[in-house]
């Protein structure tokens, strides 16, 4: 039986990732589930995200998926290990700002971190600054603003100027994209940063799911299913999975 690999965000954001793996892994079926309608994460307490992300992981469970991916960096940083204690019988994986590939490309020594206030603020990142790119200038933006308004279809390009004006006055060579909902907008980003690295972590997170696919032997050689459930406006979900990701498929409406 081909068990699907089960994707969770806050929003749409993680749709990036779930391309990545779906590139990485073109035999495995996908279960994909975004909570748009909280979203965003990065701007509540740890208790409110671990009962949301709970209730993610929950659905993708009673889904019978393989294992689970948590295409968010601030559930990561804030509940990765009560969540694989909760549902232990499922392999968990979370995501891991690409911190100490940026410290390997930089030229001049200062870093750009961008991702949402919780992630920012979280102890895991500060470990991974501290341990990576401690020998850095390491300019670690958090905002609210931004993914709220990608998941809502916004026009980005006030917000983003203004959120990116801190890189370009300390003069940066590499960003971190530290939130799923960032790479949907790379290449704006890029714009406005002309001569930096700006970098994700949708790649490498697909790599580790094949790793652990093939270390657990779960690895799928049928043709392969994807289906996606949202809790906000499946519309607007839709528009996002078919112009940004190119994608044309059809999600479903869940109420947890």
């Amino acid at each position: 039986m081909n068990k699907p690999i089960g994707i969770l965000d806050s929003g749409v954001g993680g749709l990036t990732i779930w391309r990545e793996i779906v590139k990485e892994l073109p035999n495995e079926s996908t279960i994909y589930i975004a909570d748009s309608k909280n979203c965003p994460y990065g701007i509540k307490t740890a208790e409110e995200i671990y009962n949301l992300a709970k209730r993610l992981a929950a659905f993708l469970v009673t889904q019978d998926v393989k294992l689970i991916v948590l295409a968010c960096n601030t559930i990561t940083v804030s509940c990765l290990d009560k969540l694989r204690e909760e549902f232990k019988d499922v392999p968990i994986i979370g995501t891991v700002p690409v911190i100490k590939t940026a410290s390997e490309l930089t030229k001049n020594k200062k870093i750009g971190i961008l991702s949402t206030s919780a992630t920012s603020k979280s102890k895991y990142q500060k470990d991974l600054i501290e341990k990576f790119a401690g020998n850095c200038q390491v300019i670690n933006i958090g905002t609210a603003k931004l993914a709220r308004s990608i998941e809502r279809g916004e026009n980005v390009s006030l917000v983003l100027k203004n959120e990116l004006k801190p890189f370009l006055e300390t003069g940066v060579d590499t960003l971190v994209l530290g939130c799923s909902h960032f790479p949907l907008i790379k290449d704006q980003i890029q714009s406005i940063l002309k001569d930096v690295q700006v970098l994700d972590s949708g790649a490498a997170i697909a790599r580790q799911v094949k790793r652990v696919l093939e270390k657990e032997n779960m690895r799928s050689k049928t043709k392969p299913n994807h289906n996606f459930y949202t809790t906000g406006d499946v519309k607007l979900f839709n528009k996002i999975l078919s112009q940004s990701l190119e994608y044309n498929g059809e999600a479903e409406s869940v109420i947890l």
